[in-house]
């Protein structure tokens, strides 16, 4: 009989190696068991293989690929998402080859199979006019209101990831100049950024009312918080930015035509940044970027830019052929010859 040893070394993978070896973060931990739950789904519903049965020597190119087709045409998933779940297998494969090498050339058959190439998408962002809106829309009157101008303003000003700012502390905000927030990233990354007069205000009067009201002065407490005194979660967080983002929308100068999520916000300070001439070096370091490359996304998508830069580097050489409408009519008559 031969050795159910598939979920041996998954139990390995997802509980030893990767907290133990590796020292990934929770977050990461549950992506990558999130993919090995589909892939168990997909096992025994399409395969007829109950996950506690499946053994490595099924665990084939063939499998995978079918696996990778299910997500795609059955789940409705995204290239970008395909991609990731391809990534996690990857590297329970890179783990497996080395406990489990009998399987050796079925693994490296695996870990050949390609990403699917897919369409950049556009970056899209808020105009410096449009954000001030939307930071407009909060009342500061309120206990609620003003907690949610506080949490908007320091997720553009830090442009922090959405899981940056829910789990931010008391002890990551220094208010003392420089004033900064420590942001603990992906990757077990921590950065510091610098925060700006206002945003630095604002938040040394909302610590100090939690304080008072509430007793909340303990350095581990979480910043942001819902009634029940528990961190906000990513639902939470796009409650508060829709919210703002509906109310902004009776304002005639805000027109936007994509969904504004949390992630937009750093978009956003990322792009009035670059316009503002920040080099992208700091940028980088900033975003909490590895490498440049990355960045250069926001370079590519400022249009405005790239227009000021080709303006200033060669003269305009395309005629003015727009006929002369000095006389009445002449407008007219040039549109209809234009037709005919």
């Amino acid at each position: 009989m031969k050795e159910r040893d598939f979920p041996r070394y998954l139990t390995g993978f997802l509980s030893q190696y990767l907290p133990g070896q590796k020292n990934v973060s929770p977050h990461t931990i549950a992506a990558y068991r999130d993919t090995f739950k589909l892939f168990l789904t997909y096992c025994e519903t399409c395969k007829g293989l109950a996950p506690e049965r499946i053994t490595m020597a099924q665990l084939t190119k063939e499998l995978v690929l079918g696996f990778l087709e299910w997500i795609e045409t059955e789940r409705g998933c995204s290239i970008p998402t395909r991609n990731h779940r391809l990534a996690v297998i990857h590297s329970f494969c890179r783990y497996t080859q080395k406990e489990f090498p009998e399987n050796l050339y079925e693994t490296q058959k695996i870990l050949v199979i390609p990403n699917k190439k897919s369409p950049k998408p556009l970056v899209s962002y808020l105009t410096g006019d449009e954000m001030r809106i939307v930071l407009s829309q909060p009342d500061s009157s309120t206990k609620d209101g003003f907690r949610d101008l506080v949490l908007l303003s320091v997720l553009y000003d830090t442009a922090a990831r959405v899981d940056e700012l829910i789990n931010l502390k008391v002890k990551d905000v220094r208010l003392m100049a420089p004033a900064v927030i420590t942001l603990h990233g992906k990757g077990s990354k921590i950065r510091q950024v610098p925060i700006m007069c206002n945003t630095k205000t604002l938040l040394s009067t909302y610590l100090d009312i939690r304080k008072s009201c509430s007793g909340m002065a303990d350095v581990e407490n979480f910043i942001f918080v819902n009634q029940k005194r528990q961190k906000l979660s990513r639902w939470g967080i796009s409650y508060i930015i829709n919210k703002y983002v509906e109310e902004a929308k009776n304002n005639s100068d805000f027109i936007v035509r994509f969904p504004v999520t949390p992630h937009i916000f750093r978009h956003s300070k990322s792009m009035h940044l670059l316009q503002s001439g920040v080099n992208l070096i700091y940028i980088r370091d900033f975003l909490g970027h590895s490498d440049c490359s990355t960045t250069e996304i926001y370079a590519r998508a400022d249009s405005e830019m790239k227009r000021k830069a080709i303006e200033n580097a060669y003269p305009d050489l395309v005629p003015d052929g727009l006929p002369n409408w000095e006389e009445d009519g002449n407008l007219m008559r040039w549109l209809n010859s234009l037709c005919e």
